[in-house]
């Protein structure tokens, strides 16, 4: 496996775009994810004009302001995991990189903070 090839094969959907929200890279799972948008070649397209109104102005505020954005959904019937998060490169907001994973109904939680 080559080094950077785990991502490619990873079982979540990876999505990342640069400063302006052009689409930079996908895995598998993500063109999949949009293969009814053209799968692998909406890379080079724009992120932000991917998505309707309201959502758009939404994602927008995301670059402007390189924050965060997670939540839940489901889709299909199945619940996923929708984690938007910021990177930079050499201390300058570079772009967006999305995963979405899939989840179990039930997720157990363990809270390593406390003390028994």
């Amino acid at each position: 496996m080559e080094n950077n090839s785990w991502y490619k094969v990873f079982p979540g959907a990876i999505t990342v775009t640069d400063e302006n929200g052009t689409i930079l890279q996908m895995n598998d799972a993500s063109a999949k994810m949009f293969e009814k948008d053209g799968g692998y070649e909406i890379m080079g397209r724009n992120a932000i004009t991917c998505h309707p109104e309201p959502t758009q102005t939404k994602v927008r505020k995301l670059y402007e302001t390189a924050s965060k954005n997670i939540y839940s959904i489901t889709k299909n019937g199945q619940k996923q995991l929708i984690y938007q998060t910021p990177y930079f490169v050499d201390g300058k907001f570079s772009g967006i990189v999305e995963i979405c994973l899939d989840l179990p109904e039930e997720i157990p939680h363990f809270d390593r903070d406390k003390k028994e």
